[in-house]
């Protein structure tokens, strides 16, 4: 049976919806909202407070409730938990994460090849250029270098909720490496691998930039299934 919480929860979010809230925009005051809901404020408060955690909400003290961020974040924090876990209990949730990861990388590349305007093209060549720069300085490309040319990569499409799913399965994906798990890459390699994606998306061969995602997606499984 469901608990006067989580059916208050259920209601704010409607509330939300049906008055055509975003981001940062006043809830009805506690008082309001009890009297709404016919809850108590013990009841109340949990409802806000799990609806806080996932960003739904923002409880700002002494000035009232508001609209939150609306961000991926919870969804992020519980994907790379999920796979520390399965990946110490020795089932693949990091290979799990890695396939999905590819799947919307390669299959975004039909949409890419050939239509990324010139500047986004001029922007990942010198990603690619910091990339080897970084690997002759610093002995590995740095994880933000990685995060921006994905950015970059894909921003053309001007899809939020896309780059922001995709931002979270990176940023997931790069908490769990940094635990040390996998074969650490060759880093200009890695920076060469980039390269190609942005040659083949450059003259437009949608084909050769799916293949040159998977390649990319297969030396990390390989570096994955040897620690």
């Amino acid at each position: 049976m469901r608990s006067v919480a989580a059916d208050a929860e259920d209601k704010i979010k409607e509330l939300i919806v049906e008055q055509a809230l975003g981001p940062g925009d006043a809830l009805p005051t506690e008082t309001e909202l009890m009297q709404r809901f016919g809850i108590s404020r013990n009841s109340l408060r949990e409802a806000l407070k799990s609806l806080q955690a996932m960003h739904i909400v923002e409880i700002r003290r002494g000035f009232g409730t508001y609209v939150g961020t609306l961000s991926l974040e919870p969804m992020t924090e519980a994907i790379a938990f999920r796979t520390v876990v399965g990946h110490r209990r020795g089932q693949g949730s990091l290979l799990e994460l890695l396939q999905l990861r590819e799947a919307l990388e390669a299959g975004l590349m039909h949409q890419l090849a050939g239509r990324l305007p010139d500047e986004d093209l001029r922007e990942l060549d010198a990603l690619v250029a910091r990339m080897h720069k970084e690997v002759r300085e610093d002995g590995e490309i740095a994880a933000r270098t990685d995060r921006a040319f994905h950015r970059t990569l894909h921003r053309s499409l001007d899809n939020e909720l896309l780059s922001e799913l995709l931002d979270a399965f990176w940023n997931a994906f790069h908490r769990v490496r940094s635990e040390g798990l996998g074969k650490a890459a060759d880093g200009e390699e890695l920076a060469d691998m980039h390269a190609r994606i942005v040659d083949a998306v450059r003259d437009g061969a949608a084909e050769a930039a799916e293949a040159a995602v998977h390649r990319h997606f297969d030396d990390i499984r390989r570096r994955l299934s040897n620690p």
